[in-house]
């Protein structure tokens, strides 16, 4: 039988200057109610080591308490790094509160960072919200092909039909990974042009993008789209 967490044990490790100590410590956190995790990963919000804070950001997203979400959405507007800035943007989207939408669209739109671009839109994916639509569109043109990726998916987790045409003008990208985005977004957009969208897509040369469109058709056929 397994040792019930110490507490204490695991504040003095988040001490400790030794960098495995804290992070091991920050692993044993998942054990640990949010009330009791959060107080201790906030020990650590800003340690000197990046691998650090970054999982203390990521864990934010997933011990929601009253305090995560404004700790959170203040890392993402001031934090100087980057990376730190993309995790919480990536943290927001896990704790799946939808006052992060304002925060995530002006993340979208200012920051100067592909990466926190990137993790903006795929959190507005993650709130399910369809307001999402217009930033999305905009991620779809822009120059930055991560962005393509993270924005088709998005418009599948919101089930926006709207822009299916937007999306289907990928299905030739000369990246694989948009054109899998795109395969698993149809499959959450039930409509005519989804279904021969896929029925293309299953005879792509990339075979992760064959397979995702062929999930995607089942998926299609399983709610009543036959043609």
């Amino acid at each position: 039988m397994s040792q019930p967490l110490n507490l204490e044990n695991i504040a003095h490790q988040l001490d400790s200057e030794n960098l495995r100590d804290r992070l091991l410590a920050l692993v044993s956190l998942r054990d640990v109610p949010p009330e009791d995790a959060v107080p201790l990963i906030k020990k650590v919000l800003n340690d000197e080591s990046l691998q650090v804070r970054s999982m203390a950001v990521f864990a934010l997203g997933i011990k929601p308490t009253e305090e995560c979400y404004p700790l959170l959405v203040n890392l993402l507007e001031t934090d100087p790094d980057y990376g730190v800035r993309a995790d919480a943007a990536g943290a927001l989207g896990y704790l799946g509160d939808i006052r992060a939408f304002e925060p995530l669209v002006r993340a979208f739109y200012e920051d100067t960072d592909w990466l926190v671009r990137f993790s903006a839109a795929v959190s507005l994916g993650n709130l399910k919200d369809i307001r999402a639509r217009d930033v999305l569109l905009a991620a779809l043109n822009s120059n930055e092909t991560i962005l393509h990726q993270a924005a088709i998916a998005a418009i599948g987790e919101i089930k926006d039909i709207q822009s299916v045409d937007q999306i289907l003008r990928f299905a030739q990208s000369e990246d694989w990974l948009v054109r899998q985005r795109l395969a698993e977004a149809l499959g959450h957009l039930l409509t005519p042009k989804s279904f021969s969208a896929l029925n293309y897509l299953i005879k792509d040369s990339h075979p992760q993008v064959a397979e995702a469109a062929k999930i995607s058709l089942d998926r299609l056929q399983q709610q009543g789209i036959k043609s």
